[in-house]
């Protein structure tokens, strides 16, 4: 027996509908105790999937709220389970009261994830499919939500799936001619499977290859603003959001911490960090935000040099560009150009870096800064079905499923005994069913499941 779970499964915020979910072997039943119909019938009879319109109780019997509800029989619901959904006014207040009355009929609060996660082990769902629920939910883009809905729909399972079944075979073969020498089954040789396993190996690869796309598709690329003080970092931080995040003053060193906000330029999400001004320093606090800026750009994929272009290049803005990692790409933001300018730009060339010239204040050349932006962004060209390996645990499983793949190819060539081989075999099959959920350990089920919010 399946305990029955409730949750809200929408935000907290006021809205227009609200939904409230229950899932279990008494969903239904319990729904039923609270909820009429104006159509007369039971939901115990009710036609899965159908809305119905009619009145929610409270545990005294008062009325809560005048709604819909809808019902899904197991097997063929969400979790795999019996369960209801009751679309309410979207009142925070009613949907509590709402939830409260289905806790006292006997069901219990739901954890994070834990439809999604019931949907996994009924076997609606494998976790790829599972953890690209959550993906979904967080994505930050358009091409985000794509990929994600393209996993949804099983385009990395369904890929896995087709390589697990062919090491599958490989296995069945070998310990069916080891356990039955007297029947009539072909001799295992190994060399017969050498090309299966190359393939196998080169659509790993291949997956493998997706996944710094990605990463920076699902997680962005962290930006550093940084620079030497009162250039107009900070300016420059409120004027690509849009809206004045950052504290700006005339005097030079406000900025005494990091300032994280995000911007989409393109299909990618931009993490924009702006930080303190870069120079020498005796101010203790003032020392600890150039540490923490310094830090900042040691994580960076991008850096965003601020220059006063109203001043001449000084010996602060060269410090300030030289902290910057070689790793990491830089474009020359010169500031202030609402103003006379007196850098030396010959000497900017002389950089070698990529540069343009804005105006935070007016807003002049932002479009040029962007624009230099994407150009040092990595391409990012999203295939159409959700092919892209966005999650880490994911890609893990997947490389060590390609080596222990490529060490049974090595060992054949080598003319290994096949049983060394086929652990070789065994220990990509275990890698993979930790991807699709097949083999995974209960310990890493619950630390995917925790990343959910409640009601999903």
């Amino acid at each position: 027996m399946a305990d029955t779970i409730a949750a809200i499964a929408t935000g907290g915020a006021i809205s227009a509908i609200g939904i409230v979910r229950v899932s279990g072997d008494s969903a239904i039943s319990v729904a039923d105790s609270m909820f009429q119909a104006r159509s007369g019938i039971r939901l115990a009879d009710a036609e899965p999937r159908r809305m119905y319109y009619g009145e929610a109780s409270g545990p005294d019997g008062g009325l809560l709220d005048l709604c819909l509800c809808c019902i899904s029989r197991k097997p063929g619901s969400y979790t795999g389970e019996d369960t209801v959904e009751f679309h309410c006014h979207g009142s925070p207040v009613v949907l509590s009261e709402l939830l409260r009355t289905l806790f006292s009929l006997g069901a219990r609060q739901a954890e994070p994830g834990e439809f999604t996660k019931r949907a996994f082990l009924n076997g609606r769902m494998d976790l790829t499919q599972a953890e690209s629920v959550i993906d979904m939910i967080e994505a930050e883009t358009p091409a985000a939500a794509r990929n994600a809905a393209g996993q949804l729909r099983g385009a990395v399972g369904t890929r896995l799936d087709a390589i697990y079944s062919d090491l599958v075979d490989v296995m069945a073969h070998f310990h069916a001619a080891i356990d039955y020498p007297d029947e009539d089954i072909d001799e295992f040789e190994l060399q017969v499977y050498l090309y299966l396993l190359q393939d196998a190996s080169e659509a790993l690869g291949f997956m493998l290859s997706t996944h710094e796309r990605g990463r920076v598709l699902r997680d962005g690329i962290p930006a550093v603003i940084a620079g030497r003080p009162n250039t107009g970092k900070s300016s420059l931080l409120n004027a690509l959001l849009g809206y004045s995040r950052a504290i700006v003053t005339e005097v030079a060193g406000t900025t005494r911490d990091t300032i994280e906000e995000k911007i989409v330029i393109g299909n990618i999400v931009i993490r924009l960090t702006d930080t303190a001004g870069m120079r020498a320093t005796s101010d203790a606090v003032e020392k600890l935000g150039v540490e923490r800026a310094i830090a900042a750009l040691e994580g960076a994929g991008l850096a965003i040099v601020v220059l006063d272009g109203s001043e001449p290049i000084c010996s602060e803005d060269a410090d300030a560009i030289k902290s910057i990692p070689r790793h990491v790409p830089k474009l020359v933001a010169v500031n202030k150009s609402d103003l006379p300018q007196t850098i030396d730009f010959d000497a900017l060339n002389d950089l070698g870096l990529p540069y343009c010239c804005i105006s935070a204040l007016t807003g002049s050349g932002l479009d040029a800064l962007e624009a230099g932006i994407k150009s040092l962004l990595p391409d990012l060209t999203i295939p159409p079905d959700g092919e892209l390996i966005s999650n880490v645990r994911q890609a893990d499983a997947i490389s060590r499923a390609r080596e222990a793949i490529d060490r049974a190819v090595g060992a054949i060539n080598d003319s290994v005994t096949p049983d060394a081989i086929l652990t070789e075999i065994e220990t990509a099959l275990a890698a993979i069913g930790e991807t699709t959920g097949k083999t995974v350990r209960e310990d890493i089920t619950e630390r995917i499941f925790e990343r959910f919010c409640v009601g999903k």
